[in-house]
């Protein structure tokens, strides 16, 4: 344990020096958000009851999206880690006398954690200042804020050994470029990475909420809104 945790704050300070790419990365994820939130603003336009999520909540929900994207996102993979396995460097790695998942999973960690913390800020400041609706709202409750929090640990956390499998994936293929044309799309959709869970259907929906990928992008962007509580609440942080 102490080992992988040296190894993520090795790798959090190492991520913490490409500051050009981050500004660049926010400037992006304007555009987009302020997109989505135009183009849901215009279907929402003659029957907003017609949706699963007030047009508030779908609005903080896009722009959490946006600023924690660098910690949700299952397209940002390390290229090294798949070269390491494709030409065989990985057999050093298994030298070593830790677990190679640990060292693995605390570096896809660190370099998440490290990116978000270079854009989220900007972003939701930002938002926060805008008029409503394009503006986002503030947390459902104190509890809701609170269970966000708590969630958001908990996503980073499965969307890291989700692509830990994309990674040993690679162990029994001969590229992973079909790995990450499979898993990534796939894993973006059905994680609320794309459109929000409700808005799919209620069958799929209800699936997906069990599953790994409700855990990931899906939980704490609702829990943040109120879209998400009470039983249903506990249920998904279980």
């Amino acid at each position: 344990m102490k080992a992988c945790l040296s190894f993520f704050r090795m790798r959090f300070k190492y991520t913490l020096q490409y500051r050009t790419a981050a500004w660049a990365g926010v400037s992006t994820q304007f555009f987009w958000g302020f997109m989505e939130i135009q183009l849901y603003r215009a279907f929402y336009a003659d029957h907003p009851e017609a949706f699963p999520m007030a047009l508030g909540a779908l609005v903080s929900y896009i722009w959490l999206r946006q600023a924690l994207l660098a910690l949700f996102n299952t397209w940002t993979l390390e290229a090294e880690l798949f070269d390491a396995v494709l030409t065989g460097n990985v057999a050093y790695e298994l030298c070593r006398p830790v677990s190679m998942y640990g060292m693995w999973f605390a570096r896809t960690v660190a370099n998440r954690i490290s990116k978000a913390a270079l854009r989220f800020w900007p972003i939701l400041l930002v938002a926060a200042l805008l008029p409503q609706p394009w503006g986002i709202l503030p947390p459902a409750s104190f509890g809701a804020f609170i269970a966000f929090i708590v969630s958001t640990a908990l996503a980073v956390c499965v969307t890291s050994a989700f692509l830990l499998i994309m990674y040993f994936s690679c162990f029994f293929t001969v590229s992973g470029d079909g790995v990450r044309a499979i898993f990534v799309p796939v894993a973006d959709l059905l994680s609320g990475g794309l459109i929000p869970l409700p808005f799919m259907p209620c069958w799929l929906a209800t699936i997906l909420r069990f599953s790994p990928f409700g855990a990931m992008t899906n939980a704490p962007l609702r829990i943040y809104g109120g879209d998400i509580a009470g039983p249903m609440l506990w249920e998904t942080l279980g």
